[in-house]
């Protein structure tokens, strides 16, 4: 997949903001700060999703149109985005 380097990064970024709500949690930081990043966290993940669906709709898909596999790749794909979403 050509943009699992930028996933990777902005999960590496979440990954450090999680370590610092857990820091700001155990000074007794107030909650809107704490609050603040968890947003902050929530969307580095939902812009990492975006672009491994993005890759996967560019890609996998794409692929599965030539290959003639289409329903199966879009019901694994509806699968995915009920749990992602749910």
């Amino acid at each position: 997949h050509k943009k699992t380097a930028e996933v990777v990064n902005r999960l590496s970024r979440a990954e450090g903001h999680v370590r610092a709500i857990k820091r700001m949690l155990e000074e007794g930081r107030p909650c809107p700060d704490v609050l603040f990043q968890l947003a902050a966290v929530r969307a580095a993940i939902d812009r990492a999703a975006r672009i491994v669906l993005e890759d996967h709709l560019e890609s996998c898909v794409r692929q599965a149109a030539i290959e003639g596999n289409v329903e199966r790749e879009l019901e694994e794909l509806r699968q995915a985005l009920n749990r992602f979403i749910a």
